[in-house]
C-alpha cells in the first residue's frame, strides 16, 4: 500500500514546531526571571503563555507523527484526523491559558503592586521580534504543506508576541504615569487574554470545520469538475464532494456516460479521470468515482 502522507510535508511540519518548542523553553526561562526581577505580573503571564505554547506545540508535532503512518486495517483513509484534532487542542489549551491570565490579572489590579522596572521593556522589545519571526517561518511552512495543525501551533506563537506586545504598552504606560499607573501592566495582561481567546477561535473553526468533513476552501469543486470534463467520454459531473483529511484529501464524483457504453468502457473512463485529476491535483490522495447513465 502506498504511502499515506508525504514524508517530506510531515517532517517539514514537525521539524517547524520542534523549532518552536525549542524556542519556546529559552522564552518561559527569560519571560518568568525578568517577570519576577522587573515586578510585571504582564511579562509573568506572558511565560505562562509561552509555557502552553510548548505543551501544546507537543501536541501537534504527536498530531503530525500519527497523521503520517499509512493506513492499515482499522485505518482505512489514513490517520490524517490526528492533524486538525491536535489544532483543536491547541485551541483549547489556550483558551485555558487565557482564563488564567484573566483572572490573575483582575486579581492584581485590585492589589497594589510596584511599578515595573523599565529593563523589561527591552527584553520585551526582543522577545515580540524573536516570537513574529517565529510566527512567520511557522506561517510559511504551514500553508506550504497544508497543515491547519503548523498553522495553529503558529497562530498560537503569534498570540504570545500579541501579548508580549501588549506587556510592552502596559509597562510602558506605568513607567511614563508613574504613581497612580502601577495597574497598567495588569491591564495589559488583561487585554492580552482576551486577544488569545480570538486567536483560539481562529484556530479552532478550520480545524473543526476539518474533522466535520467541511468543504475546503478554495475553487476545489470547480477546479475538479474542469479537469473531469476533459476527459474524452464525460457528458457530465452531476456531483462533487471534496473533503480534507490531514495533509491530503479525498474526491467523491459522479460521473455521468453515455449509457450504451459497456461496463469496462465506463470503467476506463473513471480510472482516466482519477488518474487526471491526481496528477493535475498532487494533494488529492484518493478519487471514488461513481457511473452513472446520461441517458
Amino acid at each position: 500500500m502506498e504511502e499515506h502522507l508525504s514524508p517530506s510535508n510531515a517532517e517539514r511540519g514537525q521539524k517547524a514546531t520542534l523549532t518552536g518548542i525549542a524556542v519556546n523553553i529559552g522564552l518561559v526561562l527569560i519571560k518568568a526571571t525578568t517577570g519576577w526581577l522587573g515586578n510585571s505580573y504582564a511579562l509573568i503571564a506572558d511565560a505562562l503563555e509561552s509555557a502552553t505554547d510548548i505543551i501544546t506545540s507537543t501536541f501537534v508535532w504527536l498530531g503530525l507523527r500519527v497523521a503520517a503512518r499509512k493506513p492499515d486495517e482499522n485505518h482505512p483513509y489514513g490517520h490524517g484526523k490526528a492533524e486538525p484534532l491536535a489544532a483543536m487542542l491547541v485551541s483549547f489549551a489556550l483558551i485555558a491559558a487565557a482564563i488564567l491570565i484573566a483572572v490573575q490579572s483582575i486579581q492584581n489590579i485590585q492589589t497594589p503592586h510596584e511599578t515595573p522596572k523599565a529593563f523589561t521593556l527591552i527584553v520585551l522589545a526582543g522577545i515580540v521580534l524573536v516570537k513574529e519571526v517565529l510566527f512567520r517561518k511557522m506561517a510559511q511552512v504551514g500553508s506550504e504543506v497544508d497543515s491547519s495543525a503548523v498553522k495553529a501551533d503558529a497562530w498560537h506563537q503569534r498570540s504570545d508576541a500579541i501579548t508580549s506586545l501588549t506587556a510592552f504598552i502596559g509597562i510602558s504606560i506605568a513607567l511614563i504615569g508613574g504613581p497612580g499607573y502601577e495597574s497598567a501592566d495588569d491591564w495589559a495582561a488583561l487585554l492580552a487574554s482576551g486577544v488569545i481567546v480570538f486567536n483560539a477561535y481562529h484556530i479552532f473553526r478550520p480545524s473543526f470545520g476539518e474533522i466535520m468533513d467541511e468543504s475546503p476552501s478554495g475553487n476545489w469543486r470547480a477546479e475538479i469538475e474542469a479537469i473531469a470534463l476533459t476527459i474524452p467520454g464525460v457528458e457530465r459531473i452531476e456531483k462533487c464532494y471534496v473533503r480534507k483529511t490531514g495533509f491530503e484529501y479525498f474526491v467523491d464524483l459522479h460521473v455521468e456516460v453515455d449509457g450504451d457504453l459497456s461496463v469496462r468502457e465506463g470503467h476506463a473512463i473513471a480510472h482516466q479521470v482519477k488518474e487526471a485529476i491526481k496528477s493535475q491535483k498532487p494533494a488529492v490522495y484518493d478519487v471514488l468515482i461513481h457511473i452513472e447513465p446520461s441517458n
